[in-house]
């Protein structure tokens, strides 16, 4: 059975590709927007094809001799998501349907079209009905709401405010019923629907028990051991609701929004076709779920995070850029009597819960107005404590670039007037360290001279402090 699966790199694609690729009778087909996105051991055992689901070549290249496809796309990041989702969708079933696809699996969200209804979940029901709409291609349609699982968007937030809110005053969304599902479970179903023998398109819901967010939050507690007390009030608005999720939580303002708009609606199955057709997999309660993605957390086994989706081509945007940085601040250190390898591991530990080194208290200043901006701040950390990999976010950084004992690139996504680098470099005998700075405006230009007190402090101790850190390795 040949497979495609696209999104790749997303939350579930990750997870479900390296399940996938030990799939004996399948031969995998991935469809990325970079191929250096995806790890060594993955382009060169894989077919990988480079392209979006907006380029109907590659899409037809990708599509073609496949006999079922995964459809794992969305684009919620971008500010006329639903058009592009519409779009994306489209293409999509059109060219599976010229290449004589037989399947294509979708994965989307609980709900039902209503005046409630918000447009992130709309979203999500339009791409399934034009998935569903082909005469040729046959539609599974697995639809799942809240995911639990180490890296989720949703179990970020409830750990998040779990841990760091003893006492919650919150608005009355969390009143609301949903059927949570652990991210294992979801991708037992995925994995299934290659195999299910039905012709039909097939609408499957998907999810464990019934229970209201207030109920998750509290259990999410007990799983965690700690004792929370949560007052819903009326009066929060949706505004309101999501700079708390910002402010508190890893997500920014924008996802946020469009998470808390989706919670004033009930996200509960509507079918039994996950009894009827998947009878062989039990869902796992709530709490188990919680208790999995807690210890992968603190075992450093967290394979996939909500905000590592991105597999944008970095080194076509930003290249030119950063080539003509008109601001950089570069620092350089003798490293001969220093083992390299552990010099790089030092430089790869950098961020998360490890720190930046030292003055850690400005970084966590910048994280704080970041936050107040509506941007990502420091909450989301790293996904391991020693490894990164390309295209991963680290605090409000991306990785950019990472070449093993060379270099590490990592690209500012915090709310700036311009764009921002750090970079890492070990070349021969000599540690550099480079801030680049490409300013928009003339606002841009005063934002850098403004800062350069800090980063004179910040810039100066960290290439030391790594070269400190290097010797306890």
């Amino acid at each position: 059975m040949k497979v495609l699966l696209t999104g790749a790199n997303g939350y579930i694609g990750r997870r479900l590709k390296n399940i996938l690729k030990n799939q004996k009778g399948i031969e995998l087909r991935v469809f990325v927007r970079n191929k250096k996105s995806l790890s060594k051991d993955t382009v060169e055992n894989f077919e990988v094809i480079e392209g979006d689901t907006f380029d109907k070549d590659a899409l037809k290249k990708a599509l073609e001799g496949v006999d079922t496809a995964y459809y794992l796309i969305h684009s919620l990041n971008k500010e006329n998501y639903k058009e592009l989702d519409k779009l994306s969708a489209q293409n999509f079933i059109d060219t599976a349907s010229e290449c004589g696809v037989k399947r294509v699996v979708y994965l989307g969200g609980l709900g039902v079209k209503n005046s409630d209804t918000s447009k992130h979940l709309l979203s999500r029901i339009e791409t399934g009905e034009i998935l569903s709409s082909s005469n040729s291609v046959q539609a599974v349609w697995i639809r799942a709401g809240v995911i639990i699982g180490s890296g989720s968007a949703s179990f970020e937030i409830i750990r998040n405010l779990v841990e760091k809110l003893p006492v919650m005053i919150t608005p009355k969304w969390v009143n609301t019923y949903a059927q949570p599902i652990a991210v294992d479970d979801v991708i037992s179903y995925l994995l299934s629907s290659l195999y299910i023998e039905y012709e039909k398109n097939l609408v499957v819901d998907i999810g464990s028990q019934k229970m209201m967010y207030r109920d998750m939050m509290l259990q999410t507690a007990e799983a965690l051991e700690l004792k929370r007390y949560i007052f819903s009030v009326p009066f929060m608005s949706i505004n309101l609701s999501s700079y708390w999720l910002n402010l508190f939580t890893p997500v920014p303002f924008s996802v946020a929004k469009a998470l808390i708009e989706g919670l004033k609606s009930e996200v509960t199955i509507q079918n039994e076709n996950a009894k009827i057709y998947f009878s062989s997999i039990v869902p796992m309660s709530y709490k188990d779920a919680v208790k999995k993605a807690v210890q992968e957390i603190e075992q450093n086994q967290v394979i996939s995070r909500w905000s590592d989706a991105d597999d944008a081509c970095w080194d076509k945007i930003h290249s030119k850029e950063i080539n003509d940085a008109i601001f950089v601040d570069r620092k350089e250190v003798d490293i001969s009597s220093y083992d390299k390898d552990k010099v790089f591991l030092a430089i790869k530990s950098i961020g998360g819960k490890n720190g930046w080194f030292d003055y850690d208290f400005l970084w966590e200043l910048r994280g704080i107005i970041d936050k107040a901006l509506g941007g990502v701040g420091l909450n989301r950390g790293r996904r391991d404590n020693c490894d990164l990999r390309l295209g991963e976010c680290l605090d409000f950084w991306r990785v950019e670039d990472i070449k093993e004992g060379e270099r590490l690139l990592l690209f500012a996504q915090m709310k700036l007037p311009g764009h921002a680098w750090l970079e890492f470099k070990i070349d021969g005998d000599k540690l550099i360290q480079s801030a680049y700075f490409y300013p928009k405006g003339i606002f841009g230009r005063v934002y850098w001279y403004f800062f350069i007190p800090m980063h004179y402090f910040i810039f100066n101790n960290m290439i030391k402090s790594i070269l400190k850190n290097s010797l306890k390795i």
